[in-house]
């Protein structure tokens, strides 16, 4: 009990105990008026107790108010469970089921069996969101293991394994729209219930994870020990992670199979309470679970209060994430990542080449026949064929894609060369920092939110959401002196901001959703000739304007006080280069969506080449980003013809992939 009682950094009279207590009060609140304005407190209770026939506002209550309540309680009870289970065990502060891509391997994993292998939820839905978030964190913890699971690396790790997750399931759902309309709102993380089976199937698993929990105290307590130390005390600790995480695993499974993919309670949770005050394990447990239950509650009650006014239906599990995003760029000055840092340098320790120009005039020839190939080549109705370029399939149908997906490269590799430049950071990217999902944030409301507007309105609008995202990016990191580790996770919140806007947007039924998820996903197939010509044309401008900037890229990753001392303005350099940035990242992301990797991917493959002065980077970043996006759509387009798989998710799938094998190298 001293652990409850210990202070809070909050506040010096507020516990964990005092926090529930009124988190538990404003339930009741909400749920009295909810109550009040709809089915009535009297039927309410007769509904629960004993529904009488033809009074429908009991039999409402008895089969939706009741269980939905009951399934917020059990669901976000769970979810902090799992959290709490998982911080303790990997000693990390930000590790949940959704930072650790548990939540989406299980999500996926359940989109699967329902298309390809339905019998398999026969035997219990629970299994296979277990094998999916289960496969999903073993990936997490293949890439952290030879970083000892450093804190930074295993959030890294989390974040690449949600996104490629997402293009996965965003492949699944272009293919079987209308198969997985409906699994669209499970999947955002509804609370909606029409019986008690919910419940009859949530409640004894959770019941039985809480007594494991309960069992396994003792043991896991000893892991806020050093390694040395709990082996001394003859603790077998490969078993107990083992078991600490397959038990985390598990209750994550039941509750995504049964409400979706529910944000951030897992994390919200264990890091209020231990904030609070709550610092062994069992406070913890017992009072973050009572606290998750009592926020998604809490969260669903205000949903539905406000719902009515609405005119779409809005996910609880996506408005969860919605604001646990801020909850987390709040959490992370205040939390402390112990453990070792990720290796940070300038890219790989390759050798220059001694005539870039010359590699560059071959990359400049493979792009040319790359072209070619996308233009003159491509499967029919009769099979394979050949159009020569001057043929109309060529070009009313093929050349506008192929200019589009070369440009969007372009802009997206100098965007990324710039960042890593920038930051001094290998594993910096537009998608992996949020600038992408903070652009698409923007378009999206500007698409649901302002009047029609054209190419222009839609660039000055995801350039302002770029440089909104960028300048939260600096408000937030500018006291680390913008050193990679909050940087990057300053990225993973924005990121989760932008997959609820994502959720929101799949899940409300809209005619334009089908155009956002289209865009989303990267495809170059509404592209007309007008359009593909002006993304050529700003790419080359937009290149252009990089190059006088190249003495400052530099002498910026050599470190702030260096470069000042050799006569570099670095403020006002970092900022010129930042809006830079967002400008690329937007005209970007207005063709090819924001999953894309290409930003992470073409400056690596440039400085492997042996393009190493800023210059000649920038320049062959720039041919290898647009002869990855000409492929990608290339690729995209015959690989399952007559089907067709957009050019974003094409790249991000290889580019994701390419981020995987570089964190494990870290």
């Amino acid at each position: 009990m001293k652990a409850i009682a210990a202070r809070s950094p909050l506040h010096p009279r507020l516990t964990p105990a005092r926090a529930c207590l009124l988190l538990a009060l404003l339930t009741l609140a909400l749920a009295g008026l909810t109550l009040h304005d709809g089915i009535g407190l009297d039927a309410a209770w007769q509904g629960l107790v004993a529904p009488q026939a033809g009074q429908e506002a009991q039999w409402v209550a008895h089969f939706s108010w009741w269980p939905r309540l009951a399934m917020a309680l059990l669901g976000g009870g769970g979810l902090a469970l799992a959290g709490v289970l998982m911080q303790q065990v990997l000693r990390n502060p930000l590790a949940a089921p959704t930072t650790l891509g548990v939540a989406s391997g299980a999500n996926l994993a359940l989109l699967a069996a329902t298309l390809l292998a339905p019998g398999l939820l026969v035997g219990g839905r629970e299994w296979v969101a277990l094998a999916g978030g289960g496969l999903a964190m073993g990936l997490v913890f293949a890439l952290a293991w030879r970083r000892g699971l450093a804190p930074m690396v295993v959030v890294l790790a989390g974040l690449v394994v949600n996104l490629y997750c997402g293009a996965l399931a965003m492949v699944l759902l272009l293919f079987h729209q209308e198969a997985l309309k409906g699994l669209m709102i499970w999947g955002a993380g509804s609370l909606a219930q029409t019986d008690w089976n919910g419940v009859v199937y949530l409640l004894p698993r959770l019941a039985i994870a809480a007594a494991l929990a309960a069992a396994l105290l003792r043991p896991l307590s000893l892991l806020e020990l050093d390694d040395a130390n709990a082996r001394s005390l003859g603790v077998s600790l490969k078993q107990l992670r083992l078991a600490g995480l397959g038990l985390a695993v598990f209750v994550t499974g039941c509750v995504v199979s049964v409400l979706g993919v529910v944000g951030f309670i897992g994390l919200a949770a264990p890091a209020i309470v231990r904030l609070l005050g709550a610092r062994r394990l069992g406070a913890r447990l017992l009072w973050a679970t009572l606290l998750g239950a009592l926020l998604l509650t809490a969260t669903d009650l205000l949903l539905q209060r406000v719902s009515g006014t609405l005119p779409t239906l809005i996910p609880t599990g996506a408005t969860t994430a919605a604001l646990g995003a801020p909850l987390l760029l709040w959490l992370l000055p205040r939390l402390r990542l112990s453990g070792q840092r990720p290796a940070v340098s300038t890219g790989a320790p390759v050798r220059r080449h001694s005539a870039p120009v010359r590699r560059a005039g071959l990359l400049g020839v493979a792009l040319l026949l790359a072209a070619a190939v996308a233009l003159c080549l491509g499967q029919g109705a009769d099979g394979w064929q050949f159009s020569l370029p001057g043929e109309a399939p060529a070009l009313a149908w093929r050349a506008p894609r192929v200019l589009a997906a070369a440009g969007a490269g372009v802009l997206l590799a100098l965007a990324g060369t710039l960042i890593q430049r920038l930051t001094g950071n290998p594993m910096a990217s537009p998608e992996v920092l949020g600038i992408s999902g903070g652009t698409a944030i923007g378009l999206i409301l500007a698409i649901y939110l302002l009047p029609p507007m054209g190419p222009l309105g839609l660039l000055a609008v995801g350039t302002l959401a770029a440089l909104v995202t960028l300048l939260i990016l600096l408000a937030l990191n500018r006291r680390h002196g913008f050193r990679p580790e909050p940087l990057l996770l300053t990225g993973v919140a924005v990121t989760a901001l932008f997959e609820a806007v994502r959720s929101f947007v799949l899940a409300g039924g809209d005619p334009r959703g089908q155009q956002v998820i289209a865009w989303m996903s990267g495809s170059t197939y509404y592209v007309g000739p007008g359009s593909a010509l002006a993304v050529v044309v700003l790419a080359l401008l937009l290149a252009a304007a990089t190059a006088p900037f190249a003495r400052w890229l530099d002498l910026l990753p050599l470190g702030a006080s260096t470069a000042q001392a050799l006569g570099l303005p670095v403020g006002r350099a970092r900022l010129a280069l930042l809006g830079l940035v967002a400008l690329l990242t937007a005209c970007a992301t207005l063709v090819v969506g924001p999953l894309s990797f290409v930003g992470l991917l073409a400056p690596h493959l440039a400085r492997l080449l042996g393009f190493s002065r800023a210059r000649d980077h920038l320049l062959g970043a720039a041919l290898v980003g647009a002869l990855l996006m000409v492929v990608a759509d290339w690729l995209g387009r015959q690989w399952l013809f007559p089907q067709e798989i957009p050019a974003g998710l094409v790249a991000s799938l290889v580019g994701g992939a390419y981020f995987l094998w570089g964190l494990r190298k870290l």
